[in-house]
């Protein structure tokens, strides 16, 4: 018995296997922003693999233990914007903080119990089979009951160093997934101490060499080009605490913080936060968009808010941009607008009305069902820009995004963190908005209330970015981009969702007749 068969014998042992699955798992953060530690993810990845593979018949509540305190650890996050900011007491916010990653690891627990079920060698199955089903688990995890993609594999990638990252143009977050996982799977394979196994070494060897070349030579490609326009943009960042952000007597000063800030700058391209302006459009007091509009148009300025507003029948309300760059106070309900279209469940609508009201009656929290705004709707026109906005929680869905990119030369995301203080979750989502760069190859603007306020280009590189938990007006240029990366082509992830599914099945059916 070498010195690899030993150490297998002794990580079997319940007192260290069980304390070391969790081990890993705590230290899943550290691979995403703001740390950006991409190499340690498929380290821990593979050590995941490793373990269920020592306990084959704890796989899949190992998974699931895996799934539980990665998740917890990595949205923490939760805590703070029931408890501290919305005011719900523990006594609910701490046993809703673990809701759901409880039902997060039901994913990784399913990819493992399924991968059991293939009747295959043990190479294939930790080679292919572990990286193919816990990809389609975390598309569906994306996608079932209004999706969470938060957490996935390939945004700890998305980083300046990684080769992996890659992939994103070639076929989005997804792509990114399969290879971190296959590059976890076939270090397990390579580090295999047990004798005779020297060709299944080689041949993972070659796999690694081959998937992380591959991604390294999709950075380099340039899938699309500058349209040789440019422009100066502005992003303000407020800094309002969520405590006091729709107060009555905060809302003159966030008034006045935003129009100073209008005002003070004279870029092209001018963009306030979501929900900047904390009052339905049609309720504000009349000429102050009069107001805003003219100040930037005396400096020049195309200008978007992020401002709520009634629908048009009256009966609901959207969580909308709109666009004042050519604003005409005789026709003031003829404004441009964006509104949300993927919607956070629990925060911007009530899945369970007649079981969660009774919490919503607990908390502070304002506008918790809004209305959706539609899909693939027009870019604005601003400057020379033509301008495809998302707004905070929507960055995570690349694939609906992908209709108004095509439309579009720039992209921008409004977005209000404050919900969850001074903690990773605005990084966590900066880190994605920088895949949605890479995926369709347009330079993306971020402005936020608290952070992270950024500009990105179309590699996924962050070119500045302010002062997290500060008011500020971020100031740069942006070139105007356009054409399709083979993303944007194959329109989503489906298609390669569709080829996974079918490699699956495929190596299935194998199995049973292997048996």
């Amino acid at each position: 018995m070498n010195v690899f068969e030993k150490a297998d014998t002794v990580w079997q042992k319940p007192w260290l296997y069980w304390p070391l699955l969790p081990a890993i798992a705590l230290a899943t953060p550290l691979t995403f922003a703001p740390y950006y530690h991409f190499w340690l993810m498929p380290l821990l990845f593979g050590a995941l693999i490793k373990l269920t593979e020592l306990r084959p018949q704890y796989a899949a509540r190992s998974a699931y233990l895996f799934g539980l305190i990665g998740y917890t650890a990595q949205f923490y996050w939760i805590h703070t914007a029931l408890h501290t900011v919305s005011g719900l007491p523990n006594l609910y916010a701490v046993p809703l903080t673990f809701l759901l990653p409880a039902f997060l690891a039901l994913y990784p627990a399913v990819a493992f119990w399924l991968a059991n079920k293939f009747n295959v060698s043990r190479t294939v199955r930790i080679g292919l089979v572990i990286p193919l089903v816990w990809t389609l688990t975390e598309f569906a995890r994306e996608r079932l009951l209004t999706g969470f993609a938060w957490g996935a594999l390939g945004y700890s990638q998305i980083a300046d160093f990684s080769p992996l990252a890659g992939f994103a143009p070639l076929g989005g977050i997804h792509l990114v997934t399969l290879a971190t996982a296959l590059t976890g799977a076939w270090l397990v394979l390579l580090l295999d101490g047990k004798r005779g196994r020297l060709k299944q070494r080689a041949v993972a060897a070659g796999a690694l060499v081959a998937v992380l070349s591959a991604g390294y030579i999709g950075k380099q490609i340039e899938f699309t080009r500058p349209d040789g326009s440019s422009a100066t943009v502005a992003l303000a960042q407020g800094n309002i605490p969520q405590t006091l952000k729709w107060t009555p007597e905060q809302f003159f000063p966030t008034v006045k913080r935003y129009y100073e800030q209008v005002a003070g700058s004279r870029a092209d391209i001018v963009i306030l936060p979501e929900t900047a302006i904390p009052m339905m459009r049609q309720d504000l007091p009349q000429g102050l968009i009069d107001q805003f509009a003219a100040r930037a148009k005396a400096n020049g300025s195309a200008l978007a808010i992020g401002i709520s507003q009634y629908t048009s029948d009256g009966l609901g309300y959207e969580n909308a941009v709109i666009n004042l760059t050519d604003y005409q106070p005789e026709r003031p309900d003829h404004i441009p607008y964006y509104a949300k279209n993927h919607l956070v469940p629990f925060g911007e609508y009530k899945p369970l009305p007649w079981l969660t009201e009774p919490l919503y009656q607990l908390m502070n929290m304002p506008l918790a069902d809004f209305k959706r705004g539609g899909d693939a709707q027009t870019p604005f026109q601003m400057a020379n820009q033509k301008v495809a906005f998302n707004i905070c929680y929507e960055d995570g869905f690349g694939d609906e995004l992908i209709a108004s990119a095509k439309q579009s030369t720039l992209l921008a995301n409004a977005s209000n963190m404050a919900w969850y203080g001074k903690s990773n979750a605005m990084f966590q989502h900066l880190q994605q908005s920088q895949a949605r760069s890479m995926e369709l190859g347009r330079y993306m603007v971020r402005s936020t209330n608290t952070g992270a306020t950024a500009i990105i280009d179309p590699k996924g590189r962050i070119v500045s970015q302010t002062v997290p938990d500060t008011e500020a007006v971020l100031e740069g240029k942006i070139e105007g981009y356009t054409g399709e990366t083979p993303y944007m082509k194959m329109g989503g992830s489906l298609p390669l969702i569709i080829l996974l599914g079918l490699a699956a099945a495929v190596l299935f059916a194998a199995g049973k007749r292997r048996r």
